[in-house]
């Protein structure tokens, strides 16, 4: 059987790849040697999906993209690249063409919509007394006090630019929806995860930050993802 393909982790707004890190530990565990985490600069779609492609282009090999939140846009658009095998969502952005995160949001708000906030810098903020109960309500109170002093704030307007050409249409792609999840609305992330038929849907009783609050049944998806491109 081939190798493993190298995991590429990009993480979305309000965190850095650090969001990652429980991910991270069960991949090794299950022997995922070649394990890469995108610290994207949220200043724009195209400057978050560069930064990931600049990364996957060091990479020999096949690489299988896995987007958190804002980073399922950020797959999207990068995932064009030859060596990208396939697309992983975990409770994410998952655009079509002429679509953003935004507009998304916008259609179906999510329950924790107006706990976002911009600064007079044009950063978006989730409010610290709010972060808790928004973004990850299953991790323990110290767990999101962490998160919340932490936040990378993205550029708003990041939140608006749209995908060009999504790679979803062209890679074989997983989804993992967040039953529980108040930053995006479940129903967007089936609605979502269903235009793409991908090879798989689960459905977690999870917040948004399922990657840190369930990295089992996570890394299951991504487990599978790669058993899948090994063929």
């Amino acid at each position: 059987m081939a190798d493993k393909p190298s995991i590429v982790l990009v993480h979305g707004f309000w965190g850095g790849a650090a969001h990652w890190s429980n991910v991270i530990v069960e991949l090794n565990k299950r022997g995922f040697g070649r394990l890469h985490a995108v610290e994207n600069p949220l200043t724009s779609l195209a400057d978050d999906a560069e930064r990931t492609r600049k990364m996957v282009r060091q990479i020999d090999g096949p690489v299988l993209l896995v987007g958190h939140s804002y980073g399922g846009a950020v797959i999207t658009e990068a995932g064009d690249l030859p060596n990208v095998a396939g697309l992983v969502y975990i409770a994410a952005f998952a655009p079509d063409a002429g679509e953003s995160p935004g507009a998304i949001s916008q259609e179906m708000p999510p329950a924790a919509f107006e706990n976002i906030a911009p600064d007079s810098d044009g950063y978006l903020w989730i409010r610290q007394d709010k972060f808790h109960e928004s973004f990850c309500q299953d991790l323990s109170a110290d767990e999101a006090l962490v998160m919340a002093v932490t936040q990378k704030a993205p550029l708003g307007s990041t939140f608006g630019d749209n995908v060009t050409a999504p790679a979803w249409k062209k890679k074989p792609c997983w989804y993992q929806v967040s039953t529980q999840d108040r930053m995006i609305h479940p129903d967007n992330e089936r609605r979502m995860a269903q235009r793409m038929t991908p090879r798989a849907i689960v459905e977690l009783d999870a917040s948004h930050a399922s990657l840190a609050s369930l990295p089992g049944p996570v890394v299951d998806l991504i487990e599978k993802a790669a058993g899948e491109l090994q063929g």
